[in-house]
């Protein structure tokens, strides 16, 4: 189909990102026949907070998101599928997230003590139904201003499961809030809103975890392939963004209404700019970011929703160390609240396609620290707590790697969260709108910036299939400005 015409030209389109959110608007508007556009891309790679790695052979590590969350309805999951990248069947929906507890766990004490299973059990198991209690609004209203650590603590306190074992107990119901704040990047539960987790919508069918030996890079690569050559630009960080109403834009005699400027001097006229950049890059530079600035409700929407970090740290060893059934070691501190940076690690579990290597958790404050240590320092501490923890003789550590999302400076953390006393729906939605919207606006002509990102789906923040889906939101929005047909699927 040829692209429709807006005036006298056709419509020209520069998005900044190109991550999930920014090929996907890009693939969706090329499969409608409009090539007039441009991705510009920071770093240089695509993928944004995907990032597959290889620095262990030939497998492939995951240094950012992991998972396809779901099967019915998730378009990464189809194209996964329809392009035979699935490496093997599904796993369960509950035991395949870093937060859930297999069989073949093991939990120990900070003393060396291996926790039986059947007490583990029955405190996750417990909390499990907590959080799906939480997620469904199964809570008395007189809760709603709560944050989740408080409703969870109100509830265990009455709970039988406290009351057995208390200290081995209460250690292994901290790991559960540990573990959920890897979930939800945060620093501590008592951040997060109880009443707008339900919000978020869980995809039914399994999760995957792993997609063969190229990772997330090959779903990434379908959409890629699919760009106008030269579309892409790498190494093109953007300093600016001005508008229609800027006073640096003559805007009555160009036919474009938008201009990006990047660090290094060019810039990109357009009709429309679609900014797919982390909310993190946006509570960095969205007030010097745009000219004319954004409005008010917008600027409060970035500054409300919360953006933590969720790091891994990957260690290889000359040989497994661990028994063949161990899917995760998993630690169990006596003290709730600490100081040291480590013990915020939830514990280290196997990686699938790497028999020697191990990939910790760890997130909010903690991880960020860590981030700004040397690599050999994370290595040895975290070698120290497996001997501590386990007691079992650690074979030789050959090679650490840490994610550094938050002193990434186009990223500045890892996934949306909603803090307490925001509401979600209200705040991801202002956060989306176009400006103008698609109605004139005082003369303006409309969706000049377009905003797409997980941050801005109120019910898929945080996964990669959210960010894909808003980025064909928005080019649904200019296809339909400009005669197109729009995708009726999402």
């Amino acid at each position: 189909m040829d692209s429709k015409c807006h005036g006298n030209h056709s419509p020209r389109v520069v998005i900044v990102g190109a991550g999930f959110a920014g090929l996907g608007a890009a693939s969706t508007l090329v499969k409608h026949g409009l090539t007039n556009l441009v991705v510009l891309e920071a770093s240089g790679r695509a993928g944004g907070r995907v990032f597959t790695h290889k620095p262990f052979g030939t497998a492939a590590l995951e240094l950012g998101a992991t998972w396809i969350h779901g099967q019915k309805d998730n378009p990464l999951y189809q194209m996964a599928k329809e392009n035979q990248l699935l490496a093997h069947d599904g796993f369960n929906m509950v035991t395949c997230q870093p937060t859930s507890v297999t069989p073949q766990d093991y939990f120990f004490t900070e003393e060396g003590k291996l926790l039986p299973s059947p007490q583990v059990e029955g405190v996750t198991c417990f909390f499990g139904d907590l959080m799906s209690k939480i997620i469904q609004q199964d809570f008395k209203p007189e809760c709603e201003s709560w944050s989740v650590g408080e409703y969870l603590d109100q509830e265990y306190a009455l709970s039988s499961v406290s009351k057995a074992d208390r200290w081995s107990s209460d250690g292994v119901y901290e790991w559960c809030k540990r573990a959920e704040c890897v979930d939800e990047a945060c620093n501590s539960m008592y951040e997060f809103s109880l009443s707008q987790l339900g919000f978020y919508t869980a995809l039914e069918g399994p999760f995957f975890n792993s997609l063969g030996s190229k990772g997330y890079q090959a779903v990434l690569d379908i959409l890629i392939d699919q760009l106008p050559p030269n579309s892409l630009r790498y190494h093109k960080p953007v300093q600016g963004i001005q508008w229609e109403g800027s006073p640096s834009l003559v805007t009555r005699t160009s036919k474009y209404p938008v201009k990006v400027i990047c660090e290094d001097g060019e810039e990109f006229p357009a009709d429309h700019v679609i900014v797919t950049v982390s909310l993190g890059c946006l509570k960095e530079r969205a007030s010097t970011f745009f000219d004319p600035p954004l409005p008010k409700g917008k600027m409060e929407a970035i500054e409300r929703l919360g953006f933590g970090t969720v790091a891994k740290i990957f260690l290889e060893f000359s040989e497994p160390f661990w028994p063949e059934d161990c899917a995760g070691i998993q630690f169990v501190w006596k003290h709730s609240w600490r100081s040291q940076w480590y013990k915020k690690i939830v514990g280290f579990d196997c990686v699938p396609m790497h028999r020697s290597t191990l990939c910790g958790w760890i997130t909010g404050l903690a991880a960020e620290h860590m981030e700004y240590l040397p690599e050999s320092e994370v290595g040895e501490v975290c070698t120290r707590l497996l001997k501590q923890f386990t007691g079992w003789p650690v074979t030789e550590l050959q090679g650490v790697l840490r994610s550094k999302w938050h002193s990434n400076p186009y990223v500045r953390g890892s996934y949306t969260n909603v803090p307490v006393g925001v509401d979600a729906v209200k705040e991801q939605t202002t956060l989306g709108e176009p400006l103008p919207s698609t109605h004139h606006t005082k003369g303006l002509r409309p969706l000049q910036v377009l905003f797409a990102g997980e941050a801005t789906h109120p019910n898929f923040y945080t996964t990669t299939h959210g960010a894909y889906m808003t980025g064909v939101r928005e080019a649904d929005r200019i296809l339909q400005l400009h005669g197109f047909k729009a995708n009726p699927r999402l």
